[in-house]
């Protein structure tokens, strides 16, 4: 006889009960997420209902109004505010151990170095205090703890949260990892940064915050260089009431996966690509009829968040990521932060410069922000105005420069690259001091062979094989 849902979830539960390493509120926010799950109540999407948003909910940046004048003013705007950077993440991907926040970055400086700089500037030039809450991972915490211990003499008051730890769950048979002996850190997951909004409040934060008059939070990637306070958007907010503001920012051929604004039954809505049928694929990644993208950079006022997760309304679309541990099929569920949009009032998105979006997700994202075509002010790195065009170069670098360490190491300095338009590099590629590159390079060593690109080589528009076309 077929097990059905309800047997299930009855067997879930019993074991998820036995789980004595995670909380109450952890216990229930995880069988609430399988349970809805299971009941297959995945938001599928009316193709011929989408609507493209119009101006009044996708509000262009430059029709915000001027800040005001008076510094007073805008000490007030900043009492209000709270900024919460996505701290859960490791640098796996880029061969690192530990949070992804404390990779160097520029001149010696982590991304929550600068994080740190670009608020206590803020506080130092308006007297205001703006705290800085990190949601950590149980992958990141205990690393966490220590690094921020070296802020203790700055003026931002810098608070560090959990974010919830769930069970993994075998595929076969639904029950949760760790209840079968897999007690390691590999039986749990970080459900997503959708889980910001219940984590904040289990937390005790979101209630501390409140007393303390603070009335939105600026949620954004602890890896996006581009995601600075921007007082205009926070003003907006405050003057029109809204309980939700996503950037967007116009879509390149290089984020057609990204998540994009629509109108849907009146109301504001996050559609991901894995929403999309089929059919209307290509369709969504045409940057014709979605013209905007998500940044992940969201304000979210608190009250609101409050409202929502005590009424357990924010019922976010379910993302599951399926994976493999020893050999065992299991599956996390996630949620996203973006998703939340349309059960806050007022939502909007704001369509903003391409600048509030630098991610550095790779080391070809890391050369881009080392190099010559951005410059650091005030922990805030911006395009350098000597580049011309206004796209950023594209960088494609082989595996030998996928880990930060090898990346370093291959460089003797970081070539200067404002007049790039296209790079390509593979194989045991080593670069000297002082290079520049312009145009369309391509850089590809022989099998088995080892290139050096001297000291102060200029190359323009080139196909280098070996040292022959030096």
């Amino acid at each position: 006889m077929a097990t059905t849902t309800s047997d299930k979830i009855s067997s879930l539960k019993s074991a998820v009960a036995g789980l004595n390493q995670i909380s109450e509120n952890e216990k229930n926010g995880f069988i609430n997420l399988v349970s809805r799950y299971l009941s297959g109540e995945a938001q599928h999407v009316e193709w011929s209902k989408i609507q493209t948003p119009t101006d009044e909910v996708v509000v262009p940046y430059d029709s915000l109004a001027p800040l005001p004048d008076d510094s007073s003013e805008v000490k007030n705007l900043l009492d209000k505010l709270v900024v919460l950077k996505l701290n859960g993440g490791l640098g796996t991907t880029m061969g690192c151990t530990g949070p992804k926040s404390v990779i160097e970055v520029r001149d010696g400086l982590t991304f929550l170095d600068l994080i740190v700089i670009q608020i206590e500037n803020l506080n130092n030039k308006y007297g205001s205090n703006v705290p800085l809450l990190l949601m950590n991972s149980f992958n990141t915490h205990d690393d966490t703890q220590k690094i921020v211990e070296k802020y203790t003499n700055s003026n931002v008051e810098i608070h560090t949260f959990n974010q919830s730890q769930y069970p993994r769950l075998v595929v076969d048979d639904f029950l949760p990892l760790p209840s079968k002996g897999q007690t390691g850190k590999d039986g749990w997951y970080p459900p997503g940064h959708g889980d910001v909004f219940p984590s904040l409040l289990n937390s005790g934060k979101l209630d501390a915050l409140l007393s303390k008059g603070k009335e939105y939070v600026f949620v954004a990637n602890s890896d996006n260089l581009g995601a600075i306070v921007d007082l205009k958007i926070l003003n907006h907010l405050i003057q029109n009431k809204n309980e939700y503001c996503m950037e967007v920012t116009p879509k390149t051929l290089a984020d057609v996966k990204g998540g994009t604004l629509i109108s849907y039954e009146g109301r504001v809505q996050l559609l991901e690509i894995a929403q999309v049928p089929d059919e209307h694929v290509n369709e969504f990644k045409s940057i014709e009829k979605f013209k905007i993208f998500n940044t992940n950079n969201l304000w979210v006022n608190l009250k609101a968040v409050k409202r929502l997760v005590e009424t357990d309304a924010l019922k976010m679309e379910i993302i599951p990521n399926p994976k493999e541990v020893d050999g065992v099929k299991v599956l996390q569920l996630e949620t996203a932060a973006g998703a939340a949009i349309r059960f806050f009032d007022k939502a909007i998105g704001n369509n903003v410069p391409r600048s509030r979006f630098l991610p550095v997700k790779a080391t070809s994202d890391l050369l881009l922000v080392q190099s010559d075509l951005y410059t650091l002010q005030d922990g805030f790195v911006a395009r350098n105005s000597a580049r011309a065009n206004p796209e950023n170069p594209s960088i494609e670098l082989g595996p030998e420069f996928k880990k930060v360490s090898n990346f370093l190491s291959r460089f003797k300095s970081i070539p200067s690259i404002i007049e790039l338009d296209n790079l390509k590099v593979a194989g045991d590629v080593w670069f000297g001091a002082g290079i520049t590159l312009k145009g369309k390079v391509s850089i590809v060593a022989k099998p088995g062979a080892k290139l050096e690109i001297p000291d102060g080589a200029v190359i323009a528009n080139k196909e280098i094989n070996g040292p022959e076309d030096l």
